[in-house]
């Protein structure tokens, strides 16, 4: 996927809508309720030891958002800049906030209230931007520190890090392949993985799937876990081997999108409903990303043993025009909360 490509994807993506508070246009349906104004929420990860959110936003000059999973109060998250040339000698610059569109998150967190914050970025450059972020005060402090610049003519889509710094990303997409491929069940993306030292990304071969979307990594950085949006599955890989596929899901009943660890160990992640006959029933070869993003399908989000890739479904929610596109699912504060690649809100129900 050329850098055009991905500009024309985003672009399919990114309906903003406008920013509605909690009383206009943002009432909840059933036990689903709405955080309104952050566009294109695609992913959000909890600070360690903290009821913050920090939410990407995929859609040009959004950047990132900051939520109180409390209060429920957001802003968009302001940034500062110190850059370690000595860490990430490659890295030209900061990225400019207004081009910086933010895809997939991962956070590590830290002693004394500090994390470390990796995010995808589009716009200006193809780049996993990387930041340090000080949770010790009354508001969390983000600053740019770095980043790992992606192969010529690549995007990513999701990153994960492991304990030494090291970085492994998903391309959803290589040169040649489309979405179309990914649903016809052909592979279409790939692994990419930086260490501290590297001059770049390198390709782990044998990753390729039909989709390579989110991307986690084990609590011992063993195993990798990538979800093949195509075959709707999270597939286990060593990651002393990766060309070695340890094991997979069933096929999900929804389209996996984003993975994350949770606070107990097991994978979290959520997407859209499968089988629904109204929108065309399971996606294939004959619907395009357009008009799946634009029919309205319910969410699942989905609990994974690691160890044995067994399924337990968290949680149900109904098809809502106003929100349809989830993309991951985040446990904080008794909620269960979910990103979406498209529209102007957040969407949260009870978790217990």
């Amino acid at each position: 996927m050329n850098k055009s490509q991905l500009l024309l994807l985003l672009a399919v993506l990114a309906s903003l809508g406008t920013a509605c508070s909690r009383h206009d246009k943002c009432a909840g349906v059933g036990a689903v309720e709405f955080v309104c104004g952050p566009s294109n929420a695609e992913d959000l990860v909890l600070i360690p030891e903290t009821p913050w959110i920090i939410a990407s936003g995929l859609a040009a000059g959004t950047g990132l958002y900051l939520l109180n999973s409390n209060s429920r109060d957001w802003q968009p998250l302001s940034i500062q800049a110190r850059q370690d040339r000595a860490a990430y000698p490659a890295c030209p610059s900061p990225p400019a906030p207004s081009g910086l569109q933010a895809h997939g998150l991962n956070i590590r967190g830290g002693a004394n209230g500090r994390s470390r914050l990796y995010v995808v970025g589009h716009g200006a450059r193809e780049a996993i931007e990387v930041f340090d972020v000080d949770a010790s005060g009354e508001l969390p402090v983000v600053t740019w520190t770095g980043c790992v610049l992606l192969p010529e003519g690549l995007a990513a889509n999701s990153a994960a890090s492991f304990a030494d710094g090291s970085l492994v990303a998903t391309v959803l997409l290589m040169l040649g392949t489309s979405f179309g491929d990914s649903v016809a069940k052909r592979p279409t993306g790939i692994v990419l993985k930086w260490s501290p030292g590297d001059s770049g990304f390198e390709q782990l071969k044998g990753t390729a799937l039909p989709g390579n979307n989110g991307i986690e990594v084990s609590a011992d950085g063993q195993e990798i876990y990538v979800v093949s949006s195509g075959l709707q599955t999270i597939v286990t890989f060593s990651n002393a081997n990766p060309a070695t596929r340890l094991r997979s899901t069933r096929q999900l009943p929804m389209t996996p999108d984003n993975v994350h660890r949770g606070p107990n160990g097991q994978l979290l992640t959520a997407g859209m409903k499968n089988d629904v006959p109204e929108c065309g029933g399971p996606p294939g070869p004959e619907h395009d990303l357009a008009a799946l993003s634009t029919c309205p399908r319910g969410t699942i989000a989905i609990e994974v043993d690691p160890v044995t890739m067994q399924d337990r479904i968290l949680v149900e929610t109904p098809a809502i025009p106003a929100f349809s596109n989830a993309t991951m699912v985040l446990p904080a504060s008794g909620q269960f909360w979910f990103g979406t690649f498209r529209g102007d809100r957040i969407a949260h129900v009870p978790s217990r």
